[in-house]
């Protein structure tokens, strides 16, 4: 039998062995769960979920952040210039106007009318016709600009009212080239000053237009709409009881020209000089008699005629008609009345506590 000291010293040496066995084996499983630790191995279709938000994020930043500038820019150009009769009647332009200017206009057309200076009312009356006729209208075919157009000031009020008319609302053409004189030579002084003022953003239509007629904008452009755009003389036929475009000319309550003819009158010396002082309708259906223009000729009656007389002195004068164009000779106020009523041109107008209306 071994000494009691030897068989102690193998029992410890055992008991060493093996714990040192146990720890070496404690080692390796906190090793290896320390290994199990971290993120898995991911498969390539894994990998490509991961990347996918990051290139997608990268291609933002890169490609469509530096265009941010452009993309305002882009957006402020549907925005038309002031003194324009925009589709709200402002130069801000709601949400739907703006997506109505947004897409470009089938035609553009500008409407001269010709009046004088001291008759600020009627100024003010027919802003608001047409301003609220495109306010009810924002997706209009095309771009209508209405401007006001008198000869040069001569008096002292005069050239302190007009300024503040031009600051207020942009829409007056001065014309320094004639007296105020709507037959002594005008309206080819008019048309000679769009030539030039216009030039670099030429309309497809000028329309000159008294201020004593009422003009159904959607109306007229719808007709305008199926119109060439070259050598177009188009308005009523005069004689009144002609309808014929080709037998006389157009009256001088609104008839328009394409923008071929207008630069044509601008530069048309040798036919228009000596013909430029007398009826001015007249003249101007003259001037394309002489010069061989204006072939393509349009009589918009009898949707353009005369304000409706209890007894009427010719045939250009009738009833209101639904479809009308223009009404001619509203002379007065109860006259402006009684056409913008048959029109039902207040239709929009609320109930409010702020006014009452006996019918």
């Amino acid at each position: 039998m071994p000494a009691p000291s030897n068989f102690l010293k193998s029992m410890a040496a055992a008991a060493a062995k093996h714990g040192g066995e146990h720890h070496q084996a404690a080692a390796a499983r906190k090793q290896q769960q320390q290994q199990h630790v971290g993120f898995p191995r991911l498969s390539t279709s894994s990998k490509a979920l991961v990347l996918l938000p990051i290139l997608l994020l990268a291609f933002i930043y890169l490609f469509v952040y530096p265009k941010e500038f452009e993309l305002q820019s882009l957006m402020s150009s549907c925005v038309p210039p002031p003194g324009t009769y925009t589709a709200n009647g402002s130069t801000a332009l709601s949400s739907a106007s703006a997506v109505a200017y947004a897409r470009k206009p089938d035609f553009r057309l500008l409407i001269g009318i010709l009046t004088r200076a001291d008759v600020y009312e009627r100024r003010h009356l027919l802003r608001m016709v047409y301003g609220l006729q495109l306010a009810a209208d924002p997706a209009l075919a095309a771009q209508v600009d209405v401007r006001f157009v008198f000869c040069r000031l001569y008096k002292d009020d005069q050239r302190v009212l007009v300024p503040l008319e031009i600051l207020a609302h942009g829409d007056v053409i001065v014309l320094d080239g004639c007296e105020e004189n709507l037959n002594g030579g005008k309206t080819h002084t008019f048309f000679t000053a769009v030539a030039a003022l216009y030039a670099d953003a030429p309309y497809d239509y000028v329309m000159k237009a008294d201020d004593d007629i009422l003009i159904r904008l959607p109306a007229l452009v719808a007709s305008l709409g199926a119109m060439p755009r070259e050598d177009m003389y188009y308005g009523a036929t005069i004689p009144c009881n002609s309808m014929d475009p080709g037998r006389g000319y157009m009256s001088g309550m609104g008839y328009a020209l394409s923008w071929d003819l207008v630069q044509w009158v601008a530069g048309a010396g040798e036919v228009t000089r000596g013909r430029t002082v007398g009826p001015e309708d007249r003249m101007t259906g003259e001037w394309l008699r002489v010069g061989g223009k204006g072939r393509n000729r349009f009589n918009a009656k009898p949707a353009m005629y005369d304000y409706p007389l209890p007894v009427p002195v010719d045939e250009c004068s009738h009833e209101f008609v639904p479809d009308t164009i223009a009404v001619h000779r509203l002379k007065d106020n109860p006259r402006w009345a009684h056409a913008l009523k048959y029109f039902n041109f207040t239709a929009g107008l609320k109930p409010s506590k702020f006014y009452k209306f006996d019918p």
